[in-house]
């Protein structure tokens, strides 16, 4: 992989005092704005362009917070991260999703002993990370922004969520046959943990970093639409397949889990990295035709190439989120790292992204 280019994200005080910018887990491009999130709040950050045609910094941050726009399951919002995983921007919408994840207490460098084993026996979960959220986007004073409300096409479109009222998507999986016995292990011990969104159309495609079986990566199609008595409300049409609010593709990505999704054309980019908490290979892979898919698939063989191999460090550099640079003659990606290391962090309060030719 040949890194073309850097650009340089310039976050405000309180985005760097929250560590967004240290813990970036999405990323996506909009028409001139960058649509970013970190995974230790719950807000998506918008950054405007220097340049829209060829970017070399993204500065102009602006916070929005998930609870002034829906509803969150909570009960104190603002001390609860939503660990956002995933973005994705689709005709006059802004999806975002958490991790759904359950998590592991750490062991420091202070504890030792029973006190030690005690914290990694804890396994806790948070109400705002079990959400998905579909917000819509107008633009004000010339830049996409993110509103409750908007009239298009003849038609109100208010800010909704699937998750936050009623059933979530991990009651949905509790009876699955290969996701069920995952959900009560924390995500990074291989449990239940959504790292990528792709939306087309009615699609709404999750990636799970984990569960991995047996080296097979899963994708989860979703319908969701809005609840006609409740528009602030997302509830999931059933497929036909077999009556289910979902969808299950298997990906052989070489034992790596879903990190995140971008589409391209009628393909999905996946990027693939470890499941577990630990460094180790990260790839992008393209899923062919994976738009068009109308049945379950087993992605492998010419369904599935590798195209590019990323960098990785000891402990930094992870990287967490991807999105398209350019869709004409020759796109490029966007790669945004959690835990940068120190050579992408600048005074100034701004982190280094890398954008790499796609092949």
């Amino acid at each position: 992989m040949t890194v073309e280019r850097t650009v340089r994200l310039q976050f405000e005080e309180s985005a760097r005092a929250a560590g967004t910018h240290t813990n970036l887990s999405a990323v996506r491009s909009d028409s001139g704005v960058l649509w970013v999130a970190g995974d230790e709040t719950a807000t998506v950050e918008r950054l405007v362009a220097d340049d829209p045609a060829e970017p070399h910094r993204y500065a102009q941050q602006t916070s929005f917070r998930l609870a002034d726009l829906v509803q969150l399951p909570g009960a104190d919002e603002d001390e609860q991260e939503a660990d956002i995983e995933g973005l994705a921007r689709h005709g006059s919408f802004l999806w975002a999703v958490g991790s759904h994840s359950l998590r592991r207490r750490q062991i420091k460098s202070k504890h030792s002993g029973g006190k030690a084993l005690r914290r990694l026996a804890r396994v806790t979960g948070q109400p705002n990370r079990q959400i998905l959220v579909r917000l819509p986007v107008a633009v004000v004073d010339g830049l996409p922004t993110v509103v409750r409300e908007l009239e298009a096409d003849g038609v109100r479109h208010r800010a909704a969520s699937f998750g936050a009222h009623g059933t979530n998507l991990r009651e949905i999986l509790a009876d699955d046959e290969h996701l069920g016995p995952f959900l009560p292990l924390p995500g990074k011990d291989n449990g239940l943990d959504v790292e990528g969104i792709a939306v087309a159309g009615a699609r709404v495609y999750l990636g799970l970093r984990g569960p991995v079986l047996r080296g097979w990566a899963v994708v989860l199609e979703l319908r969701p639409e809005v609840d006609p008595d409740a528009p602030e409300r997302l509830r999931l049409a059933p497929f036909d397949d077999d009556g289910r609010p979902y969808r299950k593709h298997v990906l052989r990505l070489r034992g790596l889990g879903v990190r995140d999704l971008c589409p391209h054309g009628d393909d999905l980019l996946v990027l693939a990295g470890p499941t577990m908490d630990l460094d180790g290979p990260v790839h992008v892979f393209r899923w062919h035709e994976a738009l068009r898919a109308e049945a379950p698939q087993v992605v492998r063989g010419d369904l599935l190439t590798r195209e590019l191999d990323l960098p990785y460090g000891d402990g930094y550099d992870h990287a967490e989120g991807i999105g398209l640079l350019g869709l004409a003659v020759s796109p490029r990606l966007l790669v945004v790292y959690d835990s940068p290391s120190p050579a992408r962090l600048a005074d100034d309060g701004s982190v280094l992204a890398d954008v790499v030719p796609l092949p």
